[in-house]
């Protein structure tokens, strides 16, 4: 059993690796892409309030945020925040991280049922994240209290599924961004690859992540086992 825990291990530390190689992916793509301007000349403010419009979310704001990749669309507050070389650059990396922060927007209002759930979630997650990691600590330390282990790892669970449920919230909205951006006049055809070259890029982060958070509470849920 042992062995395999071993296994386990090295199955989450290439996950590591993979994330590390995700996050740099999705840097060095968004700067790649970052340098060549759309032919539509349309900045990612410009082109996040046409495609807000276009789907009646005229009281969506948008603001622009210091940092680089720091876009979000905020729910509680219905805005749209994009970092400065989206919001003021006309690039192909401006526009495709735009459009993808109305995509969440465009999720909002029409009650996408994933994003529903993540937003259900979400408090249970923020208590469950911090506390997660003391019990099954405590778990482990303390054998003859078993019953800190199961909790910690029902609580470590409940993100394990957060982080599962935002992998089709990501790549939904991925997707409504680029059946619009080609209607609306933000990019041509040829300038396709670089758009999903982009979104795929940033979609990876995610996937490896929830890799990463399946594989550690598979590992959890065997030396629970091996403890009884």
């Amino acid at each position: 059993m042992l062995f395999y825990f071993h296994w386990m291990d090295y199955f989450i530390y290439a996950m590591f690796a993979v994330s590390l190689w995700a996050s740099f992916r999705v840097k060095s793509t968004f700067n790649k892409w970052a340098e060549v301007p759309n032919q539509a000349g349309v900045t990612g403010y410009e082109a996040a309030r046409r495609m807000l419009d276009a789907n009646g979310l005229y009281d969506v704001a948008i603001e622009p945020i210091a940092g680089r990749l720091t876009d979000h669309y905020d729910p509680t507050t219905r805005i749209i925040r994009l970092s400065e070389p989206v919001y003021y650059e006309k690039s192909i990396s401006a526009v495709a991280v735009a459009c993808h922060e109305v995509g969440h927007a465009v999720q909002h209002k029409v009650h996408y049922p994933m994003l529903v759930a993540r937003h259900k979630i979400f408090p249970a997650v923020n208590f469950s994240s911090g506390l997660a990691p003391l019990l099954i600590i405590g778990g482990f330390i303390f054998s003859q209290f078993h019953f800190l282990l199961t909790l910690g790892i029902i609580l470590f669970s409940v993100a394990v599924i957060f982080q599962l449920i935002t992998l089709p919230v990501e790549f939904n909205a991925s997707t409504r961004a680029r059946r619009a951006m080609g209607p609306l006049g933000f990019v041509h055809s040829d300038e396709q690859v670089g758009v999903g070259k982009v979104l795929n890029a940033a979609a990876m982060t995610y996937v490896a992540a929830a890799l990463i958070s399946v594989l550690t509470l598979i590992k959890y849920i065997l030396m629970a086992r091996s403890n009884d």
